[in-house]
């Protein structure tokens, strides 16, 4: 078991990692639920509390409400409790701390952020936490529940929660095709929101789970953005990345009949073989998932990103309609 530090005396009181201990008369570990969660949220404060029971019961206050088992990465189950994935200790997504910064990635042909066409960014009304439907309520997506929360950390100044940053998210039908830009939809803007981050650094996007169109493994598209005001235009991101979903996941959502040709593309593709995710296999892209293909389910990935590092990513030529049926996107 890791040793806790004492307390730090200071002019305005004891002090554990330089916070205000809430209750002056009682040690570290008996400080309450509200002081924990401001400790697991930075990186030494994790390593300080790791074995000590208290965070697993704040992790349980705060996760998501979807049921089942929780897994990660390529179809390994955990058996009852919830295991690691990407750096999360649950699919709350409370951490606190990232393995590595997360890796850049193409935006894709379909962005939506004005880079290639459409700028959904501009609407009223994308600031959202659930993206199902159209901004103006005309068309709603149909397949399983996801709800997908990303915790940010600024890197650079120690993995701190990176309060106050926009994280624009986007993805793909059941059907594997994109709202702006496929044939039919092109005046749909459903499957795309905004989410600013709170003061642990968190968003979280209630949605439906993507399908698997060919030649890519299923993923949600994310750019992060220094604050809301900065979204209308895309050279203002500060990240831009992609979530990959876990394999036992899709396998069991791609039963439905709503996902017509995915369990097809994705026996056909691997997080190896991704043109993506294929560096690493996703190493620090994979969220924890909790749920299932009936109730739903829920993921949490922690994002860590370097604002001292200059980001290479960005959108790439436009590509076809994609969909489990036609002419797959390229990224």
């Amino acid at each position: 078991m890791s040793r806790i530090p004492e307390p730090v005396q200071t002019p305005e009181g004891p002090t554990y990692e330089g916070r205000l201990l809430d209750r002056v008369d009682e040690e570290v570990v008996d400080q309450g639920a509200a002081f924990d969660i401001r400790t697991l949220v930075t990186r030494r404060g994790v390593l300080g509390l790791a074995g000590l029971g208290v965070g697993a019961i704040v992790l349980a206050a705060c996760a998501p409400a979807a049921t089942g088992t929780a897994t990660t990465g390529d179809a390994e189950a955990s058996t009852g409790d919830s295991t690691e994935g990407s750096g999360t200790d649950s699919a709350s997504g409370s951490t606190g701390t990232a393995d590595g910064e997360i890796p850049d990635e193409t935006a894709g042909p379909y962005p939506g952020d004005g880079s290639n066409g459409p700028d959904v960014l501009e609407q009223s009304g994308i600031v959202r936490q659930d993206i199902t439907t159209s901004i103006d309520g005309s068309a709603t997506a149909e397949g399983v529940p996801l709800t997908f929360e990303f915790e940010v950390l600024d890197m650079a100044n120690g993995g701190v929660p990176f309060a106050g940053v926009a994280v624009y998210a986007w993805h793909c039908t059941a059907a594997g095709e994109y709202s702006l830009y496929s044939s039919g939809l092109e005046d749909v803007t459903y499957l795309r929101g905004v989410q600013v981050a709170d003061a642990d650094g968190r968003v979280s996007f209630s949605s439906i789970f993507p399908g698997c169109y060919s030649g890519r493994w299923p993923h949600i598209h994310f750019e992060v953005y220094p604050d809301v005001d900065s979204i209308t235009d895309a050279a203002n991101t500060i990240a831009t990345s992609q979530m990959a979903l876990p394999e036992e996941a899709c396998a069991a959502v791609y039963a439905d009949s709503r996902y017509d040709g995915s369990a097809r593309n994705l026996a056909q593709t691997s997080l190896a073989s991704d043109n993506v995710f294929g560096d690493d296999s996703a190493a620090l892209q994979l969220p924890t998932i909790t749920g299932d293909a009936t109730t739903g389910y829920a993921t949490a990935l922690v994002v860590g990103i370097d604002t001292t590092t200059t980001p290479t990513a960005g959108s790439a030529p436009s590509g076809g309609d994609g969909g489990p049926g036609g002419q797959p996107p390229t990224n």
